[in-house]
């Protein structure tokens, strides 16, 4: 079985996602330029996102992605043993753990090339101490305490001076690493580079967010007067200037749910729980970039959910190839949801793409001769409906 979210939504001027000169982030598309939100930036958002703190939180069911390793396998130390000459012999070798190999894992999927959650490193980056110089984005509930019990184990049965000799991949190789259960990491997958963890392959896929309107890029010019001295030097005491766009952002997610039934350990109740919250984050989460510049705070006025038997992912971004405008009788947003109810048509006709269908609107917005549901929840509980019981 194959979900796919399907999103169409307008911000207000803003700079949600960044590129290294703070730039917003674009692309070239259909031969013009885009407004761009990146699938990295999407997937923290719904990762930090209320509902999945609030739906799953509470029981353990989120990963984190963290280079403090070595502090979580103390405090679970500390629970097991007083000895704290081996606690500390322990952490000490933890910040190697993730730096056995530098190679690509051979298990590693061109699906899952490294993003926000696969381990990575600086050349000639200091590490502070106590931390893994590799982000590694781990389950605290299912990983870390059989993690720090079989790293005591193999202390002690090869003892304090041999264990300060050993290299870390002879600490690893015996590991027989847990497998995680947080629903992120079931989704988003992960890639890693030591033994200590398993490879999870992600079971949805996220799409960078394109335009379907054309790039007008603007500037802000703002100016600061400093407010003990107001009447000092004139002018400005500070002077600068920042991007930003306004676009209708088209957004395409799909999931896998025998992907997500298998990461999850076949657990068919919280994949039922999972599929439906994430529908509800990815359309109520926002990217924080300039937040508190530009509060771009615009929920999607357009979410179109498909469920289908055949595992066919079909992105209809090109509904919009040819930029999309508005003019004095429709808006941007309307002509958008437009453009793409007449092109999921011709290409479901095209290529017999049976599947269960439904959607919402803020507005009467019609499509593609469906009848909209009155509201996000109900999306929500049609979905559930469709969803193996």
């Amino acid at each position: 079985m194959l979900i796919q979210i399907h999103m169409l939504q307008n911000y207000a001027p803003s700079n949600l996602n960044r590129d290294d000169t703070g730039s917003p982030k674009d692309a070239i598309f259909g031969g013009a330029t885009r407004g761009r939100i990146s699938s990295q930036c999407l997937k923290r958002s719904i990762r930090k996102s209320q509902v999945f703190e609030d739906a799953f939180k509470g029981e353990g069911l989120l990963g984190d992605r963290t280079k403090q390793l070595p502090k979580m396998i103390q405090e679970e130390l500390s629970a097991l043993t007083d000895d704290k000459d081996t606690i500390a012999a322990i952490v000490a070798r933890i910040p190697e753990i993730g730096r056995e190999s530098k190679k690509k894992n051979k298990d590693q999927d061109e699906s899952n090339e490294p993003n926000e959650d696969s381990p990575t490193e600086n050349e000639g980056e200091e590490v502070a101490a106590g931390e893994t110089k590799q982000l590694i984005f781990i389950d605290r509930k299912t990983e870390v305490r059989p993690l720090a019990e079989k790293l005591l184990a193999i202390f002690k049965k090869v003892g304090a001076k041999d264990w300060a000799k050993l290299k870390i991949p002879e600490i690893t190789k015996d590991l027989d690493p847990s497998i995680p259960r947080s629903i992120d990491i079931a989704m988003f997958g992960r890639m890693t580079t030591s033994q200590a963890f398993k490879n999870v392959q992600a079971s949805v896929q996220v799409a960078h967010a394109l335009s379907a309107n054309a790039l007008k890029t603007e500037f802000d010019y703002y100016t600061a007067m400093d407010d003990i001295n107001p009447d000092g030097e004139p002018g400005a005491d500070m002077i600068g200037d920042v991007e930003f766009n306004s676009c209708t952002y088209y957004k395409y997610i799909n999931i896998s749910w025998d992907g997500l039934f298998s990461n999850l350990g076949k657990e068919n109740a919280i994949a039922r729980r999972a599929v439906p919250a994430l529908l509800e984050a990815a359309a109520t989460a926002h990217p924080s970039g300039k937040q508190n510049a530009f509060g771009a705070f615009n929920l999607p006025d357009f979410v179109f959910v498909e469920v289908s038997e055949r595992n066919l992912p079909v992105s209809y971004v090109n509904a919009f190839v040819i930029p999309v405008s508005g003019n004095n009788y429709q808006s941007l947003l309307t002509n958008s949801v437009t453009a793409l109810s007449t092109y999921a048509s011709r290409l479901s006709k095209a290529y017999n793409l049976d599947a269960q269908r439904a959607y919402m609107s803020v507005g009467d917005l019609p499509f593609m001769e469906l009848k909209a549901k009155p509201s996000l929840n109900d999306l929500k509980q049609w979905l559930e409906t469709q969803l193996p019981q």
